[in-house]
């Protein structure tokens, strides 16, 4: 990585619990400059203006969440175990997830959908590419005769995705995980009784 690019990085990894957690419009030039201990100038020298920073902390925040998530169910060979695996990453991860400002995607999408378009087109395709992954996983589990070959992968990777990103948010609110666990058992539910062959 070039210098530029170092700086860079640093300033979105310095920053992204701050938009995570003020939004785009809460954080202001000072939460950057005091975060990373640079400039004025040295943030507009490397960013446009704060919405490319948001952007890219963004990106930064919704890879990380994803990859997180992706290790915990990478030593997972069936789908079934996949999506068990999914589900207990956020039974396991709920309070890492609340510190740190909640859901990078559903913040972004409430607090910038209206204000800064090129955000809301950046939420809406990490929010297909996250039902893109979960319905490969549906699909897998066709495949591997485990989950029953009628149903729609993509409706019920959307179903689950909604859940928990509502369970989530009203567990945040309340400050207590007991409405993620809900949806969570709920979600469990549905792969039991509607999924499973």
């Amino acid at each position: 990585m070039s210098k530029a690019d170092l700086t860079r990085q640093f300033i979105i990894e310095k920053t992204a619990t701050i938009f995570n957690k003020k939004g785009f419009a809460g954080t202001s030039l000072s939460d950057i400059t005091n975060a990373t201990g640079l400039t004025k100038g040295s943030i507009y020298g490397n960013f446009e203006n704060k919405e490319e920073v948001a952007l890219a902390v963004f990106k930064h925040n919704a890879g990380e969440l994803w990859k997180k998530k992706e290790n915990w169910i990478s030593g997972h060979s069936y789908a079934k175990s996949k999506l068990m695996a999914l589900i207990d990453f956020y039974r396991k991860n709920w309070k890492e997830l609340f510190e740190n400002g909640g859901c990078p995607v559903m913040n972004a999408a409430t607090d910038t959908d209206d204000v800064m378009p090129l955000m809301k087109e950046r939420v809406k395709k990490t929010v297909e590419n996250w039902v893109n992954n979960v319905a490969k996983i549906l699909e897998e589990g066709i495949e591997q005769n485990t989950f029953k070959p009628t149903i729609n992968t993509v409706e019920y990777s959307r179903l689950f995705i909604m859940m928990i990103e509502g369970g989530i948010l009203l567990s945040k609110i309340t400050d207590k995980p007991d409405n993620l666990y809900l949806v969570l058992d709920r979600v469990e539910k549905i792969i039991a009784n509607e999924i499973l062959v």
